[in-house]
This record gives structure tokens, C-alpha cells and sequence, in this order.
């Protein structure tokens, strides 16, 4: 399993994937301006891989650009389909290389997300998960209904607000969430319930409503494109949908949970350092710094002394 960090990582990991594909690339595209992996599939397919693309039927804005992609795709030699539209959105991302690896974005195929945002993205071999991404992508496809059957794909509508409600209720002693708008009543009913019982729960994004004993800061320095949760060091969620009504009921999502440690440990990681990197973080850190230079002097003061 392997976790890519944006803006760190960039498009490299995604073109690499590409670039080593043998026999099959499925692929869900929401937005996607990244000549780089375009040219990549179009030197897949003529080295004799099969691509599907399975892209969105509607955007904000961006409509007139996934149909000229599409043309693009189809005259490379890509077989492409278009998502029904049945929900709001489809704006699940995901990748399916050789039928064996699946790769998970929160982010899109957009240098606004690869280049000046802070996100995450998620590869894993699990077979059964990759099996059950599989099922998902050929009914999105074929616009059939999908009955899921992992409890780690996360899918809106069908299972993320089960899923994630399960996955927060199960906090005992942490939890760190990247989210832009948590706004649904029932999961911040659920983050008070956790929070009055002690867990520490610390947001990067915002909070429709003020919750005691939640603290919440805003992302500095970057733009903030992903939906993840750490809890209590152990697991991780990762995927597009936000902690909002509309995206667990109304729009295709798609997340995953892992349970990696040296994944969840990367996120824990960086989580810290955005946390730091904050105004708050940073006028928090002034104020123990000052608190350390006082007790540091008086110390000093006392050693002289004696």
C-alpha cells in the first residue's frame, strides 16, 4: 500500500502507473486538464493497452471540456463512457491498473489539485477491495445499480454515511479530519458525542457549527482538496466525499479505509505539520517559545544564584 501527498508527489506517481500498465486501465475522471497523463494513455493504448474512461456527465464549469476530452480520448483509441445522470454528481476519482492495483484520489487530474493543493491519494493490492472497485466501475459504466459489498470501499450514496459514522463513532482516543465543510447534522452530532467523551478531535477546515472541545483551524498556504480522517493512529479514510449531506447522499463518492500503519503514521505526519503551519499553530508555538525562554532565564537565574 501507498500514499501520495499533494503537492509533494505531484503527477509523476499517477503517469508512472500509467506507464507500467500491461494489459488494462480503468479510469473515473470528475476534472482533468494534465496534458502529461493524457499523453500517457494515448502511449498505453498504442502499445496495446485497453483503457476505459469513465468520465462525468456534468461539472461546474467544465462541461464544454470533458466533452472535447472525451473526442480526444475516443480518437486515441480509448473506449469511453459517460456517467448516467442520475445523482448531482459523479465526482468519485479512481484508477484501476491491470485489474490489481487500485488507486483512490481525492484529488483531480487538474493542477489546481496536483500543484497548489493539499490532498491525498491511496494505492492498494488488496484484491478483494480492487475486485469490489471493479464492480463499482463496470455498473457506473454500464449505468446499473451497485450493491456494495466491502466495508472499506466507501460509496455515496450507497454506504459512506453507515461507513463513516461507524468509522468516527469508533474513536477512542483521536481523531484528525482534513475536511473542507463538515456540515451534516448526523456526523456532527457524532463528533460531540466523541468529543464529550474525551477524544481529542482536531479539524483542518471548518465546522457548519461550533462544537465544545472540537478545534478547528484553517489550511494555510495551500488550498484544501481532500477528505481524510485518521483515527487513533491506527486507520485512515481517504477518498472525495465531505462530511456533508449532499455528498454522502445525493453524488457518486468513492473512499477507502486502511488500516497501514506506515501509511496512517505519513498522514499523521503531515497532518502535525499542517496543524503547526497554521496562524493558530503558529501563534500557539510563539506563546511556548516565550514560556520557554522564562523558565529557561529563571533557571538560569537560580544556577547563579547557588
Amino acid at each position: 500500500m501507498k500514499l501520495i501527498i499533494q503537492p509533494d508527489d505531484g503527477v509523476a506517481p499517477v503517469v508512472r502507473a500509467i506507464d507500467r500498465a500491461k494489459k488494462t486501465i480503468d479510469i473515473v475522471i470528475f476534472r482533468f486538464d494534465r496534458d502529461e497523463i493524457e499523453r500517457a494513455i494515448h502511449i498505453a493504448v498504442g502499445r496495446g493497452v485497453v483503457v476505459r474512461a469513465l468520465i462525468a456527465h456534468t461539472n461546474k464549469g467544465g462541461e464544454k471540456k470533458l466533452r472535447k476530452l472525451e473526442l480526444r480520448l475516443l480518437e486515441g483509441g480509448a473506449t469511453v463512457a459517460r456517467t448516467a445522470d442520475d445523482l448531482t454528481r459523479y465526482h468519485g476519482k479512481l484508477m484501476i491498473v491491470d485489474g490489481q492495483a487500485l488507486h483512490v484520489f481525492g484529488f483531480n487530474y487538474t493542477t489546481l489539485d496536483i500543484e497548489k493543493s493539499r490532498s491525498f491519494g491511496i494505492v492498494t493490492r488488496d484484491r478483494k477491495i480492487v475486485a469490489e472497485a471493479m464492480k463499482l466501475f463496470e455498473a457506473d459504466a454500464l449505468r446499473q445499480n451497485y450493491v456494495p459489498a466491502h466495508k472499506r470501499l466507501v460509496v455515496s450514496p450507497e454506504n459512506s454515511r453507515a461507513l463513516l459514522t461507524a468509522f468516527i463513532k469508533g474513536a477512542k482516543r483521536q481523531l484528525l479530519i482534513y475536511d473542507a465543510q463538515i456540515s451534516d447534522n448526523g456526523i456532527q452530532k457524532v463528533l460531540q458525542e466523541r468529543a464529550r467523551a474525551g477524544v481529542d478531535i482536531r479539524v483542518i477546515g471548518s465546522l457548519e457549527k461550533s462544537l465544545k472541545d472540537v478545534k478547528v483551524r484553517r489550511l494555510a498556504g495551500l488550498r484544501l482538496h481532500v477528505r481524510a480522517i485518521v483515527r487513533d493512529g491506527r486507520e485512515a479514510f481517504i477518498g472525495s466525499q465531505s462530511l456533508r449531506r449532499l455528498e454522502l447522499e445525493k453524488r457518486r463518492e468513492v473512499g477507502v479505509i486502511v488500516n497501514d500503519r506506515r501509511v496512517v503514521k505519513q498522514m499523521m505526519t503531515v497532518f502535525e505539520q499542517d496543524w503547526s503551519e497554521t496562524p493558530s499553530g503558529k501563534k500557539q508555538a510563539k506563546k511556548e517559545a516565550k514560556k520557554d525562554a522564562k523558565s529557561d532565564a529563571k533557571k538560569a537565574e537560580l544556577a547563579a544564584a547557588s
